[in-house]
Order: structure tokens, then sequence, then C-alpha cells
């Protein structure tokens, strides 16, 4: 069974989050296999500034599954947006950003310094202290993990 992008990419702002998960996984999926999903880089960078922090994190998502297939330096040019949101205002937002950095980092190496340099500065103080620690930890995951490739 084929998947209509377009369509799927539609439901990735449905008001029914288990709707929108679920297109998100079909994209994520079929991002692993072809650039399918690669054509909708930019709508994809203005999902990070939505004020919906589930719109937030499958645009954050999305972009770094298409990281192999970013011929055109997209995510390069966007890459400051990306990593503000290693300190997003919702912190489950941030551990997902977070989480996808070393894969940004390694299909996309040229960025991999900047990634770093913005692991290293982030101010995990902003979150409750309930938050802090694991935020941290997720920082610490990603800074080993990309550092190995």
């Amino acid at each position: 069974m084929s998947v209509n992008i377009a369509e799927t990419f539609e439901l990735l702002f449905d008001k029914n989050n288990s709707v929108a998960y679920k297109a998100l996984q079909e994209l994520q999926k079929e991002s692993k296999k072809t650039d399918c999903v690669y054509p909708y880089m930019d709508r994809l960078s203005d999902m990070l500034d939505s004020d919906n922090s589930y719109i937030r994190t499958r645009g954050l998502t999305l972009i770094a599954c298409n990281a192999k297939w970013d011929k055109d330096y997209k995510i390069d040019e966007i890459i400051d947006k990306y990593l503000k949101h290693i300190t997003d205002i919702k912190p489950i937002t941030a551990r997902q950003c977070i989480k996808l950095l070393p894969v940004i980092a390694k299909d996309k190496p040229e960025l991999k310094d900047d990634i770093l340099s913005a692991l290293h500065k982030a101010n995990t103080s902003v979150y409750e202290d309930s938050m802090q620690p694991l935020v941290y930890k997720d920082i610490q995951k990603a800074i080993k993990e990309i550092q190995k490739t």
C-alpha cells in the first residue's frame, strides 16, 4: 500500500493527537526508505515555530529523519532555529530534540560542531527541578553519541 504523502503530511496538524502521531510514524517510516518527505522541509521548518509543542516535536522529528536526503542544505539554513529547541519551553519537546541531534550529526557531519557547541551551552536551569536532571542526562548522552561519529 503506498502512502499519499501530501495527505499524510496534512494529518500532522490534526486536532486529534493520535491521528497526527500515526501520520508522524508513517512519514518517519517513509523517510527511512525514500526522500518523499524531503520536499516538505520548508513546512517542517515552519512547524518549529508553532505554539503547539506537539507540532514542534513532529517538525523536529521529521527534519532529523530527512537529514540524510538534505542535498539542498536546508537543515544547514535552519540549524540555529532547530538548536533553540534544545531548551524548548516544553521539556518533553526539548528532550525529543536532543535525542534527534545525533541523527542529524551523523547525516550532516558539517553541522557536528554547531550541534556540540549548542549542547554544551544549553542551560537546563530553565526547567523545573524534576526535569533538569533528565534533560541534562539527555544532553550528555547526545554529546557522547555525536563525539563517536
